[in-house]
């Protein structure tokens, strides 16, 4: 570990040969706080930024730290490593752009992920635009993921690549980033491991060292989710319906063609014959599909999930044990209008399928699968059954390291 300091010095001159004027986003956790160590290093011109994003306490675990925790320790990063150190409070947007849009989206039965609509439309759109009011050249960022670049006829692209760490590879959570935005992005710390990252940290006697990383909502914090809902989203008691495994035989009996995309694509249509009520829950809207926790439901060897959600019925679909079937899809949905494309050279056009390797999660194994293009939208037909497809989330695909595009799951 004695070289470490040499590795990412050698990795960022070879990338940015010259000196800029960059601002990086101060979180008061170790990534960044490292980042910001190693552009130091390099000798560029350094403005730490801290932002403040979310203000309310409903819901929130009392383990959890708060910003104002956050932003002291983020200062105290500043001071170590003498560079500026701003706050700006982008709440208010935050508020409009992020937490509105999961209220909105549990009231209509899907399950968002409001860390990568907080990278889309905070981190590298409202933040970014107060960094370039410093006169910054680029943004940098804590983010476990790297970038290059590329000329095609004559016009420079740039790539997102996952990070050297395949344990926190982050580049899922920057998969609605475009190509402007990467233009401005800097990642530092992507070639290095965590381990690395935090070595680095005590060397340097930073601050956030030892600090733990930070959980739950992105700049919420950990939080007890249906609480935290019931801020916008009312109780409303529903049904509890147990689907038998062998109901599904005729499920597993569809065979993979063209004519059964959408069937195979779709969440199963549960209808309320279709097994036994066996208890109550709060609102449909709370729940998502491949839920264990929150049903108190007793009585069974092995436990409950959920495997379908009616928000117009006001229905929960259960089944039993973590092999049901119900859990299990082989393939999914991506409407035209939802698909993202980081590297638009890259579109597909017409009817056309191309391989792709497939994450539906954040820390999902890469699976191999297809996708589909037809008028409507983008069929994705994996190789083996899914476990946990969820509406509301977002598939990402990549060639190789490379990330090329997402799209929010039907």
């Amino acid at each position: 570990m004695n070289n470490i300091l040499l590795l990412p010095k050698t990795i960022l001159l070879s990338t940015f040969a010259q000196m800029n004027r960059i601002v990086v986003g101060l979180s008061g956790g170790v990534d960044s706080s490292v980042a910001a160590y190693l552009l130091k290093e390099q000798g560029h011109d350094l403005v730490a930024l801290f932002m403040v994003n979310w203000h309310e306490r409903v819901g929130n675990l009392t383990s959890a730290c708060t910003w104002e925790e956050d932003a002291l320790i983020a200062k105290m990063v500043a001071k170590k490593l003498k560079i500026p150190f701003h706050i700006v409070d982008l709440s208010k947007d935050y508020k409009k752009r992020v937490v509105d849009y999961m209220f909105a989206e549990y009231q209509a039965g899907r399950t968002p992920n409001p860390d990568v609509l907080c990278n889309r439309e905070i981190k590298f759109d409202t933040f970014m635009a107060e960094a370039m009011k410093f006169d910054a050249d680029f943004v940098a960022t804590g983010h476990y993921c790297r970038k290059n670049e590329i000329v095609v006829n004559g016009e420079t692209i740039y790539r997102l690549l996952a990070g050297k760490d395949p344990n926190k590879d982050q580049s899922y959570f920057l998969c609605q980033l475009n190509q402007a935005q990467l233009s401005k992005a800097m990642f530092p710390i992507g070639e290095l491991l965590k381990p690395e990252v935090r070595e680095i940290a005590r060397q340097q006697k930073l601050p956030t060292a030892e600090r733990k990383d930070s959980q739950g909502i992105c700049f919420v914090g950990k939080v007890d989710l249906p609480t935290f809902l019931q801020q916008q989203l009312k109780v409303k008691i529903g049904n509890i319906i147990e689907v038998p495994e062998k109901f599904m035989a005729r499920k597993k009996q569809i065979e993979v063609s063209e004519e059964n995309y959408k069937k195979l694509c779709f969440p199963f249509p549960y209808k309320p014959w279709n097994g036994e009520i066996i208890g109550e829950h709060q609102g449909a809207h709370f729940y998502t599909v491949g839920q264990r926790k929150g049903l108190n439901i007793g009585g069974h060897k092995e436990p409950l999930f959920v495997i379908g959600t009616d928000v117009k019925r006001n229905i929960i679909y259960v089944g039993e044990g973590k092999e049901h079937p119900g859990l299990y899809r082989k393939g999914l949905f991506v409407s035209s209008e939802n698909m993202h494309w980081i590297r638009p050279g890259l579109k597909m056009k017409g009817r056309e399928k191309r391989d792709f390797d497939i994450r539906i999660r954040y820390r999902q194994p890469l699976e191999k699968g297809t996708i589909h293009l037809k008028e409507d939208g983008a069929y994705f037909i994996f190789e083996a059954e899914q476990r946990g497809i969820t509406s509301g989330q977002f598939a990402a695909w990549y060639l190789g390291d490379e990330l090329i595009g997402s799209g929010v799951i039907a």
